[in-house]
């Protein structure tokens, strides 16, 4: 079955910036689609950013000119790398991968924590 393994949250004050991971393993359907979620304390959650098979991309438009969301199909990875954090955009960001073109996910990361505070 398909297992994610995602990593790259942490402390970071406003401004700074992070990179997260979502690792593919035991991947053994083809991957279509990826991206992350995240959820704050007491907010709902919202998508902030997937790509799909063709290199479309969708984000929050929160997050949109902040974030980037990429692929490297050789090491089944997707990676978001996040600059000019604000506290708003604390948060478990949780990553997905999906079998068909859409913007959820089949399967699902663990949850990494991002804090963005001075």
């Amino acid at each position: 079955q398909v297992q994610l393994v995602e990593s790259g949250g942490g402390l970071v004050q406003p401004g700074g910036s992070l990179r997260l991971s979502c690792g593919v393993s035991r991947n053994i359907f083809r991957i279509n689609a990826m991206g992350w979620y995240r959820q704050a304390p007491g907010k709902e959650r919202e998508l902030v950013a997937g790509i799909i098979s063709g290199g479309s991309t969708n984000y929050a438009d929160s997050v949109k000119d902040r974030f980037t969301i990429s692929r490297d199909n050789a090491k089944n990875t997707a990676y978001l790398q996040m600059n000019s954090l604000k506290p708003e955009d604390t948060a478990v960001y949780y990553c997905y991968a999906a079998l068909s073109s859409k913007w959820t996910g089949d399967y699902w990361g663990q949850g990494t924590q991002v804090t963005v505070s001075s």
